[in-house]
């Protein structure tokens, strides 16, 4: 039996015989305020984007502004889902979390290839480079994931998650120019407590969760929960007959409490989660024209090697990629935070250290062909973070002042080998027919990255009147980057020796040679930024009535600069243009303005946002002809702007019935980006000039004007509903309720690539969850669910593979999947 095995049956146990005790109740705001600030609550939260039982109708408590307040209180778009939500829904994960909050984004190929972004921004489509930071801030009980991989794991014992729309820079340790996503797990508890979680389901689903709480002494109190998730692939690889793209996670989370004092805390934390799914692959979908001549397009090379895909309908779930495919991700850390409460104000420390350990293996050829037979990035990655904060305040006054600093240590050896296909599917002439040209042409890549950042920062609320508050914030930032791409290529000369790739030597002219420089070439940067920032917003909300607030808010901030660590543009004598080694910060002015307001007797809350952001020297993806050369790399467009405006409504008639609806509308444009990639349609054919119309064949432009054109990733619509209802009922001598849940969510078609292409347009869907059970007022609930209940077919995302032949490729979204859950709380 192993270890996920028996944790599995151990849970089982613990949920079959743990003897029920009465339910944990909702912390309203009046304990809340009650309560000291140095308390650790482990209710959980009921939630503004959904239903069940914890949503009680009771105030919402946050800690978005570091002090507990409700959220109709928080002046600032704030979505909160409770943890009875997240486990009901199976939003187990940040992935899963945007089907839950609409102006949420998140988009994946693999967790190292992973992004997410609010309202359209955040980090650029489809990129990874270690060189850049993220726009939105992942923070679990304060400390900050520097790493997006961490959206992929299971969500451990979580209370609560907080999102945050629009910028968070001063009062938060990282500066956040999109928003934050603030998790909240339950802390270690001074009486006994338990609860327990096992699902199965089909494709062969199991998921347990535990978690365990209570005294070691009078002073000390421990926390520790599991957390463990497998599910069958939703891919049918024909080449390996092994399901692919399956789920595989395993999770341990550890707290020491430890409580002086009514006025001190001390907790200490561990946490560790492993991957190791086979994964991540994606299917066929079609082949659309480019600007390549006809026999240099995907058609005619599959032809010529006599390759046929397993399935042209991508829903069929079938593909027969070749090389090996793994996901395997670590990741994990210790903190330790201090809260005390000195009389004059509250002083929190956060000191904490994260390492993240990836060991991937792709098929980036995407075929079942020899072309590319290793495309793998294995990444290690140290961070140190320490944040002080001290806030304050009076009847008048409310203040938080911080300071942060981060360091963070990256190390990635990038591999990629050429095959025995290489040659056919990219060269032409004579030596695309002999296969040892390109055979065994092996690049690899040391890339580093230390980058170290330190900040000043605090905001303050100045209650003018019983009525209007005005909050202006400041920031100051130092950002320091020094890194290395070192890219050594290795091929066979056509004399039949190994040697080194160069653009200089005694085998530089050797026509096998040459024809490798032109697949992978060498390169050696050593690149270096450093930048001060100083950022501020101002805010100012006026409570029109008891229960009604109004709110705007300016802030000005920036992204900090960044470095290429994934090569930069060559001449033609291989010496790299280091005008393009780094990247300059963004520059960003947010607007926004909304009202809060709850009536009905506080039965039902609408709150309403408009927003817009202006973005200078937005970091993307561009091919610069100024610098003589058309290869992509990581620099500035000049401008972005995202506006629009959401809405978050929920209604309790009585405690029979709760629903939700809440939506966003999104506008997401690069103003200005006069020097963008080229769609697939206009790429391939050559440089230089421009073509008359998509689907021609002949020159490619150097690039391209997409001014006025959608930001990939982002819906103009996306919505997500449900409701619930419950009737009282007594079942085997057991009083509770049986309830019936439904939960939807839709989003209108969206761009699948960094410059809008006709074919990488994803359609719009909707989505369906269900769900019926019975629970009891003693912690126990069962129930049954299916999720995609109308088995809608859709793509999370669609790829064009590099070479532009006409290939689209795309990752299929989960088919309808059904089971069962029983939760036990003690």
């Amino acid at each position: 039996m192993n270890s996920r095995t028996l944790l599995l049956a151990g849970v089982a146990s613990l949920t079959l015989f743990a003897a029920p005790a009465p339910a944990l109740a909702v912390e309203t705001a009046a304990e809340a305020a009650a309560a000291a600030d140095t308390a650790a609550p482990t209710d959980d939260q009921q939630t503004s984007v959904g239903t069940g039982q914890a949503d009680a109708g009771e105030d919402i408590v946050v800690t978005a502004r570091r002090r507990q307040e409700t959220s109709q209180e928080v002046p600032l778009a704030i979505s909160v889902i409770g943890g009875e939500h997240i486990d009901n829904t199976g939003s187990f994960n940040v992935g899963r979390l945007q089907q839950l909050t609409p102006a949420l984004q998140f988009y994946t190929s693999n967790p190292r290839n992973s992004a997410v972004n609010i309202r359209g921004i955040g980090v650029p489509f489809g990129l990874t480079n270690d060189g850049i930071e993220q726009g939105v801030g992942i923070y679990v009980d304060d400390v900050y994931y520097s790493r997006v991989a961490s959206a992929t794991f299971d969500f451990l014992d979580v209370k609560q998650i907080e999102v945050l729309r629009g910028p968070q820079g001063t009062l938060y340790g990282k500066n956040t120019t999109a928003g934050a996503i603030n998790i909240t797990t339950r802390a270690p508890t001074f009486d006994f407590e338990g609860r327990a979680e096992v699902t199965v389901g089909n494709l062969g689903f199991k998921q347990a969760k535990a978690a365990l709480s209570g005294p070691l002494s009078d002073t000390v109190a421990a926390r520790i929960a599991l957390s463990s998730t497998s599910r069958r692939g939703t891919i049918w690889n024909v080449k390996t007959g092994n399901w692919i793209n399956e789920q595989d996670n395993l999770g341990l989370r550890g707290q020491l409490l430890w409580r002086p004092s009514g006025s001190v805390d001390v907790t200490l934390a561990g946490d560790y989660s492993v991957q190791n799914p086979e994964c991540c692959g994606t299917v066929f979908v079609r082949t659309d024209a480019t600007q390549r001549a006809l026999a240099r397009q995907y058609a005619a090379l599959a032809a010529a090697q006599g390759y046929v895909q397993p399935s042209t309908d991508p829903f069929a779930r079938v593909t027969d990629l070749d090389a090996d495919l793994n996901a395997g991700n670590k990741i994990g850390g210790a903190s330790l935070r201090v809260n005390w409460d000195t009389g004059a104000g509250k002083f929190t420390s956060v000191t904490a250290w994260r390492f993240w350990d990836w060991k991937p293996a792709n098929d980036r050829d995407f075929t079942g062909l020899p072309i590319t037979t290793a495309s793998n990035n294995p990444s290690q990655q140290d961070q140190y973070t320490q944040e002080f904060r001290f806030s304050g305040g009076n009847r008048t006054i409310d203040y938080v002042l911080g300071a942060f600093g981060f360091h963070q240590k990256v190390r990635t050896q990038g591999l990629q080998v050429q095959g025995t296909a290489a040659s056919k599917w990219l060269l032409t002439g004579a030596l695309a027919n002999n296969p040892a040209v390109l055979n065994g042409l092996t690049a690899n890549n040391d890339i580093r990255l230390d980058n170290t950042s330190v900040a000043l920062f605090g905001q303050l609320s100045w209650k003018v009147t019983d009525r209007l508050t005005l909050q202006p914030g400041l920031r100051l930032n130092y950002d320091k980057k020094d890194g290395l791409y070192d890219s050594v290529v290795t091929g066979t000369a056509s004399d039949g020796t190994r040697q080194l790739v160069q653009f200089a030597g005694a085998y530089s002219t050797d026509p096998w040679i040459v024809a490798q420089r032109g697949v992978l070439a060498p390169q050696r940067v050593v690149a270096k930024y450093s930048d001060w920032n100083f950022s501020y917003d101002f805010n100012a909300s006026y409570k029109v009535a008891t229960d009604v607030l109004v709110y705007a808010t300016y802030a000005h901030t920036f992204k900090s600069g960044g470095i290429n660590l994934n090569g930069v543009p060559a001449d033609a004598a291989g010496n790299p243009l280091l005008a393009a080694a780094t990247v300059k910060p963004e520059t960003v002015n947010h607007y926004e303005a909304g009202i809060k307001s709850q009536f009905w007797d506080r039965k039902a809350t609408l709150n309403i946002a408009a927003f817009r952001t202006d973005i200078a020297n937005y970091q993307a993806l561009v091919t610069n002809g100024q610098l003589g050369v058309l290869r992509g790399y990581l620099a500035n467009a000049d401008k972005v702007r995202t506006q629009g405006f959401e809405w978050d409504f929920s209604v309790r008639p009585s405690e029979r019935f709760n629903a939700y609806v809440n939506g966003t509308w999104t506008d997401a444009t690069y103003r200005k980006f006069v020097d963008a990639p080229c769609p697939p349609e206009l790429s391939g054919g050559g440089t230089g000039t421009p073509v008359a119309a998509a689907g021609t064949v002949g020159n490619s432009p150097a690039n391209c004007n997409i001014s006025g054109q959608r930001l990939p990733g982002v819906s103009k619509w996306s919505l997500s509903w449900g409701a619930e209802a419950n009737a009282p009922v007594t079942l085997l001598g057991k009083a509770g309720q049986v309830y019936l849940g439904y939960d939807g969510n839709g989003r209108t078609r969206f761009s699948s690539n960094p410059t809008p292409s006709a074919y990488t347009w994803v359609d719009g869907y909707a989505l369906s969850n269900f769900r019926a059970g019975f629970r009891t007022e003693h912690g126990i609930d069962l129930f049954v669910w299916v999720r995609n209940a109308f088995d809608v077919n859709y793509f999370e995302q669609l790829q064009v593979p590099s070479g532009n032949t006409g290939l689209i490729v795309g990752n299929p979204g989960d088919p309808r999947t059904w089971g069962a859950t029983i939760k036990v709380e003690f």
